[in-house]
């Protein structure tokens, strides 16, 4: 049972590490293209923009602050990927 949960948590873990990466490219298209880029990259980036409006300026910090302990944390050994 404990190699499922770790098989489909690394699955899991994956799948989000790629939806990330897929929203800074459709951001990244959105900067470099403007409005030509398109209505569907446009509406991405309009919602990542009221996410990052509406989101207390605390919450950001907290979130940037353990995303790099996480990082400082795996980058020394302390944690296992």
């Amino acid at each position: 049972m404990r190699k499922f949960v770790t098989i489909a948590r690394q699955a899991l873990w994956s799948f989000v590490e790629l939806a990330f990466l897929a929203v800074l490219a459709l951001i990244l298209i959105s900067m470099l293209l403007g409005e030509a880029a398109g209505p569907y990259v446009t509406s991405v980036t309009q919602n990542v923009s009221k996410f990052a409006a509406s989101a207390s300026s605390g919450l950001l910090g907290i979130v940037i602050v353990l995303a790099l302990i996480y990082l400082a944390a795996r980058r020394q050994g302390l944690s296992k990927p």
